[in-house]
C-alpha cells in the first residue's frame, strides 16, 4: 500500500481513542474501527503511521499490529485466547534445566530460581523442577493459580502477553514481567541462556545472531505494547 495521507492524529471518544489519517478513521484488517483504550497507545500507533515513507511497511508498525490483533482476534474469542496462554503453565521453560555442564546448570539456577520462588510465594505452592526434556506434572494448585492469573489479565494485554510467552517459553516469567518483577531485557536474556551458552562454546554464527536479534526485537515490542496499555 502506498501512503495516501499527510498526517495521522488521535482523538478521544466515548468508546476509546481513535486514530485518523487526514481525518479518516483507521480500520483493522477485519474492517473494525481501530479504537484503543488509552492515549499512550493511540499516540504510539499514530507515530507509526506518521513515520511511514511512500510505501507502507507493516513490519515497522508493531503497535498497530498488536492493536489490530486484539480487536480482530483476541476480543472476539477471549476465552480461547486465555486458554492458549494458560497451556504454557504445564511446560514452563523455567522448570526444565540442563543436565550439564555444571556451569550452565548453575547459570540457569541463578537466573530462573528467583522467578519460580516469586511465583511459588504468590501461589503458596512450589514448582516441580527437572533436568532434561521429559515432561513432568506440576501440582494442581500451581496450574490453577497460573490459570487464575491469566484470567485476571486485562484483555488488551493478552496479545502482547501471548508473544512474550511464545518467545520466552515461560508463563511464569511473563507474569513476573507484567507485575514489574523483572524487566523485558532481563527476562529475554534469562530465557536465552542456552543460546548464549552455545555461542560462548562454539563461537558466533551469523544466522543465529540475526535470528536472536529478531526475537529480541519482537519480544521488546510486545513488552512495549503492554507498557503502553498499562500507561493508559
Amino acid at each position: 500500500m502506498k501512503r495516501f495521507w499527510k498526517c495521522a492524529q488521535v482523538a478521544a471518544g466515548d468508546s476509546g481513542w481513535s486514530i485518523a489519517l487526514d481525518g479518516r478513521g483507521v480500520r483493522t484488517p477485519m474492517r473494525a474501527e481501530l479504537l484503543v483504550p488509552g492515549e499512550a497507545l493511540a499516540q504510539a500507533i499514530a507515530e507509526e503511521w506518521n513515520g511511514q515513507g511512500e510505501e507502507v511497511d507493516p513490519a515497522s508498525m508493531p503497535m498497530t499490529g498488536f492493536a489490530n490483533a486484539t480487536i480482530d482476534r483476541v476480543l472476539p474469542a477471549i476465552g480461547d485466547f486465555r486458554g492458549q496462554i494458560a497451556a504454557y503453565a504445564e511446560s514452563d521453560l523455567l522448570c526444565y534445566r540442563a543436565e550439564g555442564p555444571d556451569a550452565l546448570v548453575a547459570r540457569q539456577a541463578e537466573a530462573w530460581d528467583p522467578l519460580l520462588d516469586w511465583a511459588a510465594g504468590k501461589l503458596e505452592c512450589g514448582f516441580v523442577v527437572t533436568q532434561g526434556i521429559i515432561p513432568v506434572d506440576q501440582p494442581a494448585r500451581v496450574l490453577a493459580g497460573l490459570r487464575d492469573a491469566i484470567e485476571r489479565i486485562d484483555p488488551w494485554l493478552l496479545a502482547g502477553a501471548a508473544t512474550l510467552v511464545q518467545i520466552s517459553g515461560t508463563l511464569v516469567g511473563t507474569l513476573a514481567h507484567l507485575e514489574r518483577m523483572i524487566s523485558a531485557d532481563a527476562l529475554f536474556d534469562a530465557t536465552s541462556l542456552d543460546e548464549a551458552w552455545q555461542t560462548e562454546q562454539w563461537g558466533e554464527d551469523a544466522e543465529e545472531r540475526d535470528r536472536q536479534a529478531r526475537r529480541r526485537a519482537d519480544f521488546l515490542n510486545a513488552a512495549r505494547y503492554c507498557d503502553l496499555v498499562v500507561e493508559g
